[in-house]
């Protein structure tokens, strides 16, 4: 009844500032920015520009209480199995905990295993960008291709890519993960087999995307190295399922494991991290480590009203709970964070987008938002008209950083005065009187003002965060993505869902087994409904009409 009525109060809260402008709100306080941002260790969060004040963050601090946020989160740090419907823990912050920290599954320490891995993953990180290392003809690796898909892709490829200046001359970072054959054709033509190294990434080896492309990648390789001894060469593993890898022809020396309380969408921090550690080094993978376990300590152990992963939950909870958003925009104004949208898209809507409660009940009410985004100036030009002066209202996290890695300074300059102006522009908005004002400076003729300025008129009071970080570093990276993740978190324990099993994606899994065999068989099909059947055999014909032709 706690929560209910945490609830009620917020609702009779939002029925009473619904309406109030953003404009407003920074006139009544000159402090609003103070009020309302945080700082920590090199990240700042300003969340002034939303439609909230101070009663509204009390109330939804009083809400995450109700809902015993700080209990879930002991919880899940202790190892209990807070993905209960598929009995596991939820530890992939016990990736990155120190050595001498102890962190207890079923009552056993994983600690020890997780720094062996991380061990065997610098030794061989290591050996590969020394150049000792060498395949076949005795020559070093130039080229790493990761084939693997979902987590096992979008978030190495992501932190590969934000941390590209972190990178040597000479070794080249490539990710497979679409079974669209194109792909793989096009990354594979411009190898040279004997200086490229192949990361399958399958907790199972059974992942059918990523075996149908790591078949593909051996069938390429042996096609020029013509003994199968030598996939041990150019082949490893990131699996728990020995035997198949062996059967692939990799030795088990070469194979790097996790475990089942690490979810997919949250595995960069294990062994599917090896494309990371090849790409900028065992050091500057561990501070990736580094940064992420100081935001776990920073949400385990700040006050909810000055934590950023719960600040951030909480607005994200405001907007789509009361204001009914349908969805929310992740804008990175630096072009090495331009898959982070793509990643957290998985991370978010994977993980919230259920539609049952922890005790088995259909939901009567919204949960994950969709999540999507690009980079900043990009979509100045495409989609931020809608943004602006569109019918829906979409929340934004706009995420800069104050130093570039590039020597080109102004441009730089360029692209923070428009993230911050986009920002205000949103929250300002452009009223009746200032449109008519710049109109009658540019027309003389009244009729023209009249005919332009319910079209330029920008209502504004549309809300955003700004997240400022010092630098895109490993640590500050590492930061970011953990916030992230723990936001996440809180808003499921909001919604009293499990953020943590992801049974939405099986169904098709399934069906697509069934349909693969159909696709070539010699009957009509006819055990699907109409429109399933119907494609299946329109598919077969005019591939049977293609084989005759030719």
């Amino acid at each position: 009844m706690e929560y209910e009525s945490a609830l009620e109060a917020l609702q009779l809260h939002y029925n009473e500032i619904q309406s109030t402008h953003m404009r407003d709100l920074f006139a009544q306080d000159e402090h609003r920015f103070d009020r309302f941002s945080l700082e920590f260790d090199g990240l700042l969060l300003d969340y002034s520009k939303n439609r909230i004040n101070e009663d509204t963050l009390s109330l939804l601090t009083g809400l995450a209480r109700a809902a015993q946020v700080e209990n879930w989160r002991d919880a899940m740090f202790s190892g209990k199995k807070i993905n209960f419907t598929e009995d596991r823990a939820v530890l992939h912050a016990a990736l990155r905990a120190e050595d001498n920290e102890s962190v207890e599954v079923d009552g056993q320490d994983v600690g020890p295993d997780v720094h062996a891995v991380l061990d065997h993953m610098t030794e061989f990180s290591e050996q590969v960008r020394s150049g000792k290392w060498t395949g076949y003809t005795g020559r070093a690796s130039t080229d790493i291709v990761n084939i693997g898909i979902g987590g096992s892709d979008l978030g190495p490829k992501m932190v590969c890519e934000a941390l590209q200046p972190y990178q040597p001359d000479g070794l080249n970072l490539h990710f497979v993960s679409n079974v669209d054959g194109t792909q793989i054709e096009g990354i594979l033509e411009g190898l040279d087999p004997s200086t490229t190294l192949f990361i399958i990434v399958s907790k199972t080896f059974t992942t059918q995307e990523t075996i149908t492309n790591a078949n593909t990648a051996r069938h390429w390789f042996l096609e020029q190295a013509q003994s199968e001894e030598q996939v041990k060469k150019h082949f490893v593993a990131v699996s728990t399922n020995r035997k198949l890898v062996e059967d692939f022809g990799i030795s088990t020396d070469n194979m790097f494991g996790f475990w089942d309380w690490v979810g997919g969408r949250y595995s960069l921090w294990s062994a599917v991290g090896l494309s990371i550690m090849l790409a900028i080094g065992p050091g500057q993978y561990r501070q990736l480590l580094a940064g992420a376990r100081a935001m776990d300590e920073h949400f385990r152990t700040q006050p909810l009203a000055e934590n950023m992963p719960v600040i951030l939950a909480l607005i994200g909870f405001w907007y789509r709970q009361f204001y009914q958003t349908g969805s929310h925009a992740v804008l990175p104004y630096d072009y090495l964070l331009k898959h982070l949208p793509a990643y957290l898209q998985q991370a978010d809507m994977e993980s919230n987008g259920k539609s049952t409660d922890r005790e088995g009940n259909r939901v009567d009410y919204l949960t994950a938002s969709v999540l999507w985004g690009d980079s900043g100036i990009n979509g100045q030009h495409s989609f931020y008209q809608l943004l602006h002066q569109g019918t829906q209202l979409v929340p934004i996290d706009f995420i800069a950083s104050i130093n570039t890695h590039s020597q080109l300074k102004q441009h730089h300059n360029i692209m923070i005065s428009n993230v911050l102006a986009q920002g205000e522009a949103l929250m300002l908005g452009r009223n009746e009187a200032e449109t008519r004002q710049i109109l009658a400076q540019r027309h003389d003729n009244h009729e023209t003002i009249e005919l332009l300025l319910p079209h330029m008129i920008f209502e504004g009071n549309r809300p955003s965060n700004t997240l400022l970080l010092d630098a895109i570093t490993p640590y500050r990276l590492g930061m970011l993505i953990a916030m992230y993740e723990h936001k996440i978190f809180v808003e499921g324990i909001l919604w009293n869902i499990n953020s943590y099993d992801q049974w939405g994606v099986e169904l098709g899994k399934q069906l697509a087994g069934q349909i693969l065999p159909q696709l070539s068989a010699e009957q009509p099909i006819t055990d699907h409904d109409q429109s399933t059947n119907g494609l299946i055999n329109h598919y077969r014909q005019h591939l049977e009409k293609q084989s005759h032709s030719n």
